[in-house]
């Protein structure tokens, strides 16, 4: 728990949560599979579950410290705020990067997905016939999700609420991206891109003591679109959590095959060679509010092997494999440092 953690274990958590955050923010990479890989996963859920009527009761009796230590708020505060930080800092550089060196990133998160793949079944000591076919289920539907067109963007606030609700899904079931339900949803660029620009620009206006923002109809509007957006996304955490950590103490072994199927079946979300493909008419690529595109559709293929450039995409995605490893080798060291 939170409380035994040293500083040094604090700072660690901290920087798993903007890992966590920025993987929620690309589409097809799972924030959860993060989480999952990185050892906090089942902390999480299991925290989020406490959100309940008893927490309530401790509030109302003003017993704030019984309530800081049942919520195990130091650990909320450090991944949710390395998870908040990410999107305005880590997010921005992983935007920069997408747009520059756009198949040299896929092909990173693709090798960190196959290195979670390896990690996740390795450590799984319960393969049976039942289990191996809820692998196979759990492949088919992150296939068929990967392959589901995207609609189109739709600002009505219960609509963005239940897309917070939905998104935040992300999070909690390795291998689903929510980013990517939210391209599906059609409102990718709304609730991750425009609303989270404006968000930073709006909060460095009024902390530079420019209130005048705050009268922008446009910012008012963007900022009532990104608070639904965060209590939906609230509302689906603290909801999805209870789901979770009662199929995880029931079925923990159907769950976990399923995990590794879906994150199997999801490799197809971030397959690094892609060809890209032009259709405004079909709504292939999504646009943000300057025209500019975002998040496009690709058409998979096979790589040429006698192109260099292929040879080092092969070389990131190994690169996304080793660091993958690394973190498991650094945290069974640290574990057994503690025993």
């Amino acid at each position: 728990m939170a409380s035994q953690r040293n500083l040094k274990d604090n700072i660690l958590l901290f920087i798993k949560g903007l890992a966590m955050g920025s993987a929620n923010k690309v589409p097809g990479v799972s924030g959860g599979a993060v989480a999952f890989v990185l050892g906090f996963y089942e902390e999480m859920i299991y925290t989020f579950q406490k959100i309940n009527l008893k927490a309530l009761k401790l509030l109302l009796g003003r017993r704030y410290k019984s309530l800081f230590e049942y919520l195990n708020i130091s650990f909320l505060l450090l991944v949710m705020g390395g998870s908040l930080f990410s999107y305005f800092s880590v997010s921005i550089l992983l935007d920069y990067l997408l747009q520059h060196y756009e198949t040299r990133v896929w092909s990173t998160f693709f090798g960190m997905i196959l290195g979670s793949i390896y990690y996740i079944a390795v450590n799984y000591k319960y393969w049976s016939l039942k289990n191996s076919l809820f692998v196979v289920l759990g492949i088919v539907l992150g296939a068929a999700l990967s392959y589901l067109p995207p609609a189109t963007e739709n600002s009505n606030l219960w609509f963005v609420f239940a897309c917070g609700v939905i998104g935040v899904s992300g999070m909690t079931i390795p291998g689903l991206s929510g980013s990517f339900l939210l391209m599906l949803l059609g409102n990718y660029v709304l609730l991750l891109v425009d609303s989270v620009n404006v968000v930073f620009d709006v909060s460095t206006s009024v902390l530079m003591g420019d209130f005048e923002v705050l009268s922008i109809d446009r910012n008012i509007k963007y900022l009532k679109i990104a608070t639904t957006f965060f209590f939906g996304s609230f509302f689906g955490l603290v909801t999805f959590s209870h789901v979770l950590g009662y199929v995880l103490k029931r079925w923990n072994h159907i769950v976990i095959a399923l995990i590794i199927g879906f994150i199997t079946g999801s490799l197809g979300m971030v397959w690094p060679w892609k060809e890209k493909v032009f259709a405004i008419e079909d709504e292939v690529f999504l646009l943000n509010n300057n025209g500019e595109k975002i998040v496009e559709n690709y058409i998979r293929y096979l790589p040429d092997m006698n192109l260099l450039e292929n040879w080092i995409l092969i070389g990131f995605v190994l690169l996304g494999i080793a660091i993958v490893l690394s973190i498991d080798y650094y945290e069974r060291k640290r574990k057994a440092e503690t025993i």
